[in-house]
């Protein structure tokens, strides 16, 4: 089943464009990153939540800004320089410019315990802390002596900043995708979701004028930016949300995922399923494997029906949370892949979601010729007792989804015998 409409343009430059800037949950590298993205999609608007702020049990921390960090030896050699990678520095860390021997600096220097050549991705947001981080190799060629530390940083009061864009359609019932713009130098983890959703508004405002369900789409810092938007918009989520996916590590080819909400089988669950259950190396993670907004959007009093989508789940590829989560794990291939997989899940949701019977008890096929007119032993071939099942399925209140897990039938099948019954008015 191929989508309707091929756009052409590289998920994988925009990656290449964002992913020197160092982002965080709030400041210059976050608000830089979302008006990259809304200038491919002026849908996108901006919000802002104030420092200081109370979202629930949180409150909106203070901006963070950067210019320069590093670690100098009484030699004049530097390491763990900011400006050469912005993984160097602990995310959120506070000025500091103080001389300290070896043995001290060791005990605020972070590396990865099992990849000896990795920088690990290192944050403190909620408490002011410093810290540098090397990979291993490198940690160990620090020499005897003493060191200047160095971070040019500062908190101010500012924003948090969200963009969302909300594409009405006929019907107020939603369709949901978010992403998280917080994380600094990382491709996969941090850039795949958000380019994949940017083509995804982008690929149905080019196909649906005017589409059946509203989609709405949201770009925020991971954890306090969900917050942040619940606090603003949960009832409106509550009454209007069907399905929702949180969009993350979609650019590598090793696998797909899905992360299952806590209720397990909702209709988000079964939408990606069909689409997914006959790929190679599928994985399905239960809400206990968490690590993402679904925490939030998943959460008690608010539970919605969102589950995650990735495709090798974060935490699960060596290259997680390090600065080899670089450029040369993801391809445009990829991206388009996971890109098509939402591409067919709104052509689907548009052609008929819950399909509904038009016609009280069985509509008579054979005058529609869609049935012999002849019965006899055998008449009922595989693909006949198909289109029966799904006329019988189709109350208005399956989905279609759920029609094909039901019927142990590939989406693909489902779709093109829907599309026979609804030209021939059987289904609305």
């Amino acid at each position: 089943m191929k989508s309707k409409n091929r756009i052409k343009f590289s998920m994988y430059s925009w990656c290449k464009d964002l992913f020197p800037i160092c982002r965080s949950i709030t400041g210059d590298g976050l608000k830089k990153t979302l008006s990259y993205f809304e200038k491919i999609n002026p849908s996108l608007k901006r919000l802002k939540f104030r420092s200081g702020k109370k979202v629930f049990d949180w409150t909106i921390p203070l901006e963070w800004k950067i210019k320069d960090a590093y670690i100098e030896h009484s030699s004049g050699k530097r390491f763990a320089e900011f400006k050469k990678n912005n993984l160097h520095v602990v995310n959120y860390s506070k000025p500091i410019k103080l001389e300290l021997d070896k043995n001290k600096l060791i005990k605020k220097i972070h590396y990865h315990p099992k990849y000896k050549d990795a920088i690990p991705y290192v944050t403190s947001y909620y408490k002011k802390d410093w810290g540098f981080c090397l990979s291993e190799n490198d940690k160990k060629k620090l020499p005897e002596g003493k060191y200047k530390v160095f971070i040019n940083s500062k908190f101010i009061k500012g924003n948090l900043d969200i963009s969302h864009a909300i594409l009405k359609g006929k019907y107020k019932k939603e369709i949901f995708f978010s992403s998280y713009v917080c994380h600094p130098s990382m491709a996969n983890n941090e850039l795949s979701g958000p380019v994949v959703l940017n083509g995804l508004i982008k690929y149905i405002k080019k196909t649906y004028k005017t589409a059946n369900f509203t989609y709405r789409f949201v770009l925020l810092p991971e954890t306090i930016g969900s917050i942040a938007y619940l606090s603003r918009y949960k009832d409106i989520l509550k009454k209007n949300m069907i399905m929702g996916f949180n969009l993350s590590c979609l650019g590598d080819n090793r696998a797909y995922s899905i992360i299952k909400g806590p209720d397990g089988k909702n209709l988000s669950f079964y939408a990606l399923n069909a689409l997914l259950r006959k790929k190679k190396n599928y994985k399905i993670y239960d809400f206990t494997e968490r690590g993402s907004d679904e925490r939030q959007y998943c959460a008690p009093r608010i539970d919605l029906p969102v589950i995650g989508f990735c495709r090798s789940k974060y935490g699960k590829y060596k290259e997680y949370h390090t600065s080899k989560d670089d450029l040369n794990i993801i391809s445009d291939k990829s991206l388009n892949q996971s890109l098509d997989i939402l591409k067919k899940l709104v052509d689907i949701c548009e052609l008929s979601l819950f399909p509904k019977t038009r016609i009280l008890c069985e509509p008579n096929l054979s005058k529609r010729n869609l049935y012999p007119t002849t019965s006899k032993h055998n008449t009922m071939s595989k693909k006949l007792k198909l289109r029966k099942d799904i006329i019988a399925f189709a109350n208005g209140k399956r989905s279609i989804f759920e029609i094909a897990d039901i019927l142990s039938i590939s989406i693909e099948e489902v779709v093109k015998e829907i599309k026979i019954l609804k030209i021939s008015s059987i289904l609305s």
